[in-house]
């Protein structure tokens, strides 16, 4: 499908998400792109670049969508989106050679780490583990590695890295750098900008940002990665459904809406949990008092939507704290219109040095007095 296309950086990322991956204007046109479902495309004699020929090879329904996240992220070539953000996490880093060595973060999504781990079983990829606030001994660890994976803020622990400083030092190793940008969105970060050779998305989170689809996305400036990316997306068929795609693209119209409300919420709920006397400690990069809260203003557009909390009482009283919630979903996930709570060590594959008391928080687009009377009963029972 031919789309009408902006040239992205003359135009606000909040009206981008609106106006990108439109069909061409024409007479009688829609103004939303449809949905193809089809296998197979009609084709003739040996194919040649930019032939369908297949449904596991491209959709028109992925195209519009593919073109607005890369407009979002300012890449030169359009995303590429997958069944799932694990699907295109591990398209990603199927770009580290057998016997390979991967640096990542020492706290980042749950999911990754789990892959980072079956890589070093299954591949002997050397795996080096990183304090992303400890800029110069991440750097250290940059010597031979093949790729370099990276968050900021981290989940869960929201800690910011120096994306631009470590990019430089990556690229100078000889490394691949791959930035995860699904808590910031690039309405408040653009890693590619930032030096990052690829950004990965689980689009299932505010892109999606309605907690009914599963999708993920990868983008990059550079033709041989992305051939790279999409020639295992096809080999593995990793591939998102067209209904899928549609409703991310659906959802992605209002993201800037939600992402705003969201962190507005998000700010006004970290500083209340200061002085909250169940409350041992809060990371937000928002919070001037933060530790990573100079270097987010100085990279970021904004600060997001997700706060961590630790309870004074320790792990029992976390978890009174999530059942006496009403209002707040105690859920995983994050990104999605409604508030959610989770005590990140109930999962087993959780790294240690993640607090058992730590509860995370994915702010949604509530009312704000609503939301902190709920949480605030609810800490009440940890006192």
């Amino acid at each position: 499908m031919t789309m009408h296309s902006f040239h992205a950086p003359d135009i606000a990322p909040d009206t981008l998400v609106v106006a990108a991956g439109r069909p061409e204007r024409a007479p009688d046109a829609p103004v939303n792109p449809p949905i193809v479902l089809s296998s197979t495309f009609v084709g003739a004699g040996v194919p040649g670049p930019g032939e369908r020929v297949y449904g596991r090879f491209s959709n028109p329904t992925w195209d519009p969508l593919e073109e607005a996240i890369a407009q979002l992220e300012r890449a030169d070539l359009p995303a590429l989106v997958y069944a799932s953000g694990m699907a295109a996490v591990a398209s990603a880093m199927s770009l580290v050679p057998a016997g390979g060595v991967l640096v990542v973060p020492r706290h980042a999504y749950n999911g990754s780490l789990g892959l980072v781990g079956d890589l070093a079983t299954r591949s002997n990829v050397e795996v080096r583990i990183a304090d992303l606030e400890d800029t110069e001994g991440t750097i250290a660890l940059f010597g031979g590695a093949d790729m370099v994976w990276l968050e900021s803020p981290t989940n869960p622990m929201l800690e910011v890295a120096d994306l631009r400083a470590l990019t430089a030092a990556a690229r100078a190793a000889g490394a691949v750098t791959v930035v995860d940008n699904t808590f910031s969105t690039p309405l408040l970060q653009r890693p590619l900008e930032l030096g990052a050779d690829i950004v990965v998305h689980s689009a299932t989170k505010f892109m999606g940002g309605h907690s009914d689809v599963i999708l993920g996305a990868a983008v990059t400036s550079q033709v041989h990665l992305r051939e790279r990316l999409h020639a295992h997306r096809t080999l593995h068929g990793a591939i998102a459904g067209p209904f899928e795609a549609w409703l991310t693209l659906r959802g992605l119209r209002t993201m800037a809406l939600r992402v705003e409300r969201s962190e507005r919420n998000a700010a006004g709920i970290a500083r209340r949990l200061l002085t909250h006397p169940a409350v041992s400690g809060v990371r937000y990069p928002g919070l001037p008092e933060d530790p990573g809260h100079h270097l987010a203003a100085e990279q970021m557009d904004g600060f997001g939507a997700i706060v961590g909390l630790r309870v004074t009482a320790g792990e029992e009283a976390a978890e009174r704290v999530l059942n006496a919630l009403r209002l707040w979903l105690p859920a995983t996930s994050l990104g999605g219109v409604e508030s959610l709570a989770e005590r990140r060590r109930r999962h087993t594959g959780e790294p240690e040095s993640v607090p058992a008391d730590f509860i995370r928080l994915s702010v949604g687009i509530e009312n704000l007095e609503d939301l902190w009377v709920d949480l605030s009963q609810a800490l009440d029972t940890a006192l």
